[in-house]
C-alpha cells in the first residue's frame, strides 16, 4: 500500500492551484432556450418530486428482496439542494428540509439509515450502494446551508454516524467479516463507489479515521486480483469492455445483475469519480492517471456520435456498434455519470477535450432524455427509434434514471463559466449571466452572454465588469470548430485554433464586446455502410413527423464520404416541438438506374435532443442511414 508522502502533498497542492475553481450555484444564471428547459425541470421534476415517497423505505427494515430503493433520495439531493440554491425558492427548500428530518428520524442507534434488516445487511444486493447516495444527501444538505445553521451541523452529524458503522462493520476486522469491495454485484463497483463520499467527509471534517478508510477502500479497489482493479487494467490500455477475465469469474450470459462482471459502466465511473477525489486529497498521481486513461478508453471505444454510451447498462466497444439495434442504449444514468465523470476531469485538469465531450453529451444524449416539458427523464434513449417513459424500480413508481436524471444539467451549469488565477474561463455559450471572484485577483467580474448557440453559431459576451481590471479571459474553442473568428470591440484576433482555450488577456472597460463565430458546417461520418451528421455539437435526425419518405431509405453507394462538408440549410420546423430544423439535397433510393430516381430529394432533419421528443409509438427518429452495398461489399 502507498503512503502519502509530502512530495504527495506537493504535487496535490499544485495541482490544486493549476485547476479550476467552480464558483458558488447562482454565479451563472441560464436564459433562452436552455434556461428554459432548466426552469422546466426544476419546477416539474425535482420541485415535484414527493419525498414522502421517496424517503418512506427507510422508515421500514423489510427489504428482503435486496433491491435499491434507498438510492432515490440521494440521488434526488445530489441536484434537490444545489436548484434550491440556484432558486431559493422557499417550497423547494420546505421538501428537502422534509425529506432530511425523516431520513435522520430513521437513522438507528448504531448509525444505519437504510432498509435492509440487520442479518443480511453490508452483504449482497445494494445495501452499501444505497448508503453511498444517503450520505451523498446529507453532506449536500449540509454544503448548500450556513454553518451557523443548527440543520448542519444535525446532517454532518448523521454522515458522520452512517460512515461510522460502515468502517465498524466492513473496514479493517469489521464485524461482517469480509471486505467492502466483496458486497454488492459488478466485482465490487457498486459498493467501492461510496469512496467519493468517504473523501468527501474527509475533506469536510478533517478527521483522519475517513482518509484512513478511503485507503482501505483504494488499495482493495487497486491491489486485489479478484476484485476491481482500477489502476493497473487501466494503466495497461486495457479498454473497459475488456476487463473481465483478469483474476475474475466474468460472464457474458446478458443476465442483470452479475456478482464478479467488470464491464458495468455506471458504477465503474462512480468508482473513478472516487479516485480522483482521493487524488485530491493525497497527491497519488497514478490515480489520476488512470482515471485518465480511462476515460480516454471510454471515448475512443464507447462514445457514440450523441455523446452517450452502454448497452444494457454495460460497455461493450459501442462506439464501432452504434449504427446497429443493440438493446437499451443510452441508459440516461450512465448519460449522467459520464457527464459528472467529465465535469470532474476538467476541472482538475483543465484539458479543453472534456468539455468538448460534455457539449457533445449534454446536447444530444441528455437533453434527448429529458422530456420537453421538464417532467421526467427517458429510462433509455436509442438513437434510432422511439422514446418513452422509463420504468418503475423496486414495486416503486420512479427509478433511477429519473432520480439522477437532474444532476446532468448541474454538470453543465457548473462547468458552463468557472475561473482560474487571474483568467475568466468561459466552458460552454448559452445566454446567461455569469460573475465570480477570481482568486489570484480577488476582484469580481461580470459577464452578459447573449446567443442562439448552438442552433446558430454566433455568441456575444458583454463585459459588466464595474471596474477597469486587467485579467485574462479564456474562451473554449471546440474541437469541431474548424475556422472560428474572435473579435473584441469589433477588431478580429489571431491565433484562434480548434480544440483549445483562446485567452484573451487585456485591461479590460465596462461595456467592451467579445464576439464569436463558429464554423457550424455539416459533416458526414460513414462507418460500417453507414452514415450519420453533425452539424456543430449537435447529432442531426430524422423524424416521422416531417413525412418526408421513409426515414430508414438507403443513400446511394459512393454518394458521402467520412468528414465530407455537406451542405445543409436551416429551415422553419413544422411545430414549436423542434428546437432546430434543416434540410439537405441527399441522393437517397437505390433507384439511380431511372433518370428521375437520379435526382436528389429534399430531405428533412432536425437536432437529435428534438427527434421522436412526443414519446409516443407513431413517432420515431433516426439517426444513422444504411449505405447501399454492391456485390464485392
Amino acid at each position: 500500500m502507498k503512503t502519502t508522502t509530502l512530495a504527495g502533498f506537493a504535487a496535490c497542492l499544485a495541482a490544486a492551484a493549476a485547476a479550476s475553481t467552480v464558483p458558488p450555484y447562482g454565479a451563472v444564471r441560464l436564459r433562452g432556450p436552455i434556461g428554459a428547459r432548466l426552469d422546466a425541470m426544476i419546477e416539474r421534476h425535482v420541485k415535484a418530486t414527493d419525498v414522502d415517497y421517496i424517503t418512506s423505505p427507510f422508515m421500514e427494515k423489510t427489504e428482503r428482496r435486496q433491491w435499491w430503493q434507498t438510492e432515490f433520495w440521494g440521488k434526488y439531493m445530489h441536484s434537490a439542494m444545489p436548484f434550491w440554491t440556484y432558486t431559493q425558492d422557499p417550497a423547494l427548500r420546505r421538501s428537502i428540509d422534509r425529506g432530511v428530518e425523516r431520513i435522520l428520524s430513521s437513522q438507528e442507534p448504531c448509525g444505519y439509515i437504510g432498509n435492509y434488516p440487520d442479518d443480511i445487511r453490508c452483504g449482497e444486493g445494494w445495501d452499501v450502494w444505497g448508503m453511498k447516495f444517503t450520505l451523498m444527501g446529507l453532506m449536500h444538505y449540509y454544503d448548500g446551508l450556513l454553518p451557523s445553521d443548527p440543520n448542519a451541523a444535525k446532517a454532518l452529524d448523521g454522515a458522520r454516524r452512517l460512515c461510522d458503522y460502515v468502517i465498524s462493520q466492513l473496514g479493517p476486522n469489521g464485524e461482517r467479516g469480509r471486505h467492502l469491495w466483496q458486497t454488492g454485484n459488478w466485482c465490487g463497483f457498486a459498493s467501492s463507489s461510496i469512496l467519493e463520499p468517504v473523501v468527501w467527509l474527509y475533506k469536510r471534517t478533517n478527521d483522519k479515521r475517513y482518509l484512513d478508510f478511503a485507503t482501505y477502500l483504494v488499495k482493495d479497489m487497486t491491489e486485489v486480483e479478484a476484485g476491481p482493479r482500477l489502476l493497473d487494467l487501466a494503466i495497461k490500455g486495457i479498454s473497459v469492455a475488456d476487463r473481465n477475465g483478469y483474476g475474475n469469474g466474468s460472464s457474458h450470459s446478458g443476465h442483470y445483475p452479475m456478482k464478479t462482471n467488470r464491464w458495468k459502466a455506471y458504477e465503474m465511473m462512480s468508482c473513478y469519480q472516487g479516485l480522483v477525489e482521493y487524488y485530491e486529497a493525497t497527491g497519488r498521481k497514478d490515480l489520476l492517471d488512470a482515471a485518465i486513461a480511462t476515460c480516454a478508453q471510454i471515448i475512443r471505444d464507447e462514445i457514440n456520435i450523441a455523446g452517450g454510451s452502454a448497452s444494457s447498462e454495460a460497455w461493450f466497444h459501442g462506439a464501432q456498434k452504434q449504427h446497429l439495434p443493440y438493446t437499451r442504449l443510452q441508459e440516461t444514468c450512465v448519460t449522467t455519470t459520464w457527464m459528472r465523470f467529465l465535469e470532474k476531469l476538467l476541472q482538475v485538469t483543465d484539458d479543453a477535450k472534456y468539455a468538448d465531450e460534455l457539449e457533445r453529451t449534454f446536447y444530444n444524449a441528455y437533453l434527448a432524455a429529458l422530456k420537453p416539458d421538464g417532467s421526467c427523464f427517458a429510462g433509455y434513449t436509442p438513437l434510432n427509434g422511439t422514446r418513452y417513459y422509463g420504468q418503475h424500480h423496486c414495486y416503486m413508481h420512479t427509478d433511477c434514471c429519473n432520480a439522477n436524471g437532474p444532476r446532468g444539467f448541474l454538470a453543465f451549469l457548473r462547468t458552463l463559466f468557472q475561473t482560474q488565477g487571474d483568467a475568466a474561463v468561459f466552458n460552454f455559450y448559452a445566454s446567461s449571466q455569469a460573475s465570480a471572484t477570481l482568486p489570484g485577483l480577488n476582484e469580481k467580474v461580470a459577464f452578459d452572454m447573449y446567443t442562439l448557440y448552438p442552433k446558430e453559431g454566433y455568441v456575444r459576451i458583454v463585459n459588466h465588469t464595474e471596474k477597469q481590471l486587467p485579467f485574462t479571459l479564456k474562451l473554449r474553442i471546440p474541437s469541431w470548430s474548424a475556422n472560428t473568428t474572435v473579435k473584441v470591440n469589433g477588431k478580429a484576433l489571431d491565433g484562434v485554433k480548434p480544440g483549445a482555450y483562446f485567452p484573451v488577456a487585456r485591461t479590460w472597460t465596462i461595456g467592451d464586446i467579445v464576439e464569436i463565430s463558429f464554423d457550424m458546417t455539416t459533416r458526414a461520418h460513414v462507418m460500417k455502410h453507414h452514415v450519420a451528421f453533425t452539424r456543430g455539437p449537435v447529432a442531426l435526425a430524422r423524424d416521422t413527423r416531417f413525412a418526408d419518405g421513409d426515414i430508414a431509405e438507403v443513400l446511394r453507394k459512393g454518394a458521402v464520404r467520412d468528414g465530407q462538408a455537406m451542405a445543409f440549410q436551416p429551415t422553419r420546423a413544422p411545430s414549436d416541438d423542434f428546437w432546430m430544423a434543416f434540410t439537405a439535397s441527399l441522393p437517397v433510393g437505390s433507384h439511380h438506374e431511372n433518370p428521375e430516381g437520379r435526382i436528389n430529394e429534399t430531405i428533412h432533419f432536425c437536432d437529435y435532443a428534438s427527434a421522436a421528443n412526443l414519446w409516443q409509438p407513431t413517432n420515431a427518429c433516426r439517426i444513422w442511414f444504411p449505405i447501399e452495398l454492391g456485390p464485392a461489399d
